[in-house]
């Protein structure tokens, strides 16, 4: 199941969005190995009577019990989600009680991961993200390919930190106070018009209303 898009923000982009690594089910899995071998044993053992029933439902409530665990998991897999946006990093998990966590990349100050032998070799990683929260730093476990989720990261956050400097540039343009066409500049104007008109860039109530207020000026 993708991150619900309603969730985001308007004007906010998707750029990653991960679920855990499969390592993340190897612990459990790993917890069957012993009723595996717990079978075996009851198979070359080859008990009778009391005994063999008793063990025999041993094994099969534990089964059981193990099977439903690995669901749990799964659909706590499935409904966990690492995002990262144009505006910040998201992790939310949980199927019926929800847990979320949000970091805007602009309190991000660093990030690091961390990846052993294996894990290398299988892309699996654990990121840390220090930013000017209230917590200071956030540790994520089992992530696709870290270093290249570190290096996505920076690079929204640069995208994100010219963007808000445009924000701010953009007002200070704007304050100087139009300086009114000479009268020479009028024909070329209403020619610019007429070509944005033709083209549908501005409907024709809109171009004449612009034409009115330009030959007034004359």
């Amino acid at each position: 199941m993708p991150y619900p898009r309603r969730l985001l923000n308007s004007g906010e982009e998707l750029a990653l969005d991960l679920r855990p690594h499969w390592w993340f089910f190897a612990k459990h899995i790993v917890s069957g190995i012993g009723l595996l071998v717990l079978i075996v044993l009851i198979v070359a053992w080859h008990p009778h009577g009391f005994i063999a029933t008793f063990v025999e439902g041993i094994w099969g409530v534990l089964a059981l019990v193990w099977a439903a665990w690995l669901v749990l998991k799964y659909l706590n897999w499935n409904f966990t989600h690492f995002v990262v946006t144009s505006n910040r990093v998201i992790s939310r998990t949980g199927v019926l009680a929800k847990k979320g966590e949000e970091i805007p990349l602009e309190r991000i100050s660093n990030i690091n991961f961390r990846q052993g032998i294996w894990e290398r070799v299988i892309g699996a990683g654990d990121l840390d993200i220090e930013s000017a929260g209230r917590d200071g730093s956030s540790h994520f476990e089992d992530i696709w390919h870290p270093d290249a989720v570190q290096q996505e990261i920076y690079r929204q956050m640069e995208a994100n930190a010219r963007k808000q400097a445009s924000w701010h540039v953009a007002p200070q343009a704007s304050a100087a106070p139009p300086t009114a066409p000479s009268a020479g500049d009028i024909p070329a104007q209403l020619h610019q018009l007429a070509e944005l008109r033709d083209k549908g860039v501005i409907t024709p109530e809109e171009f004449e209303a612009k034409k009115a207020q330009l030959l007034e000026r004359m």
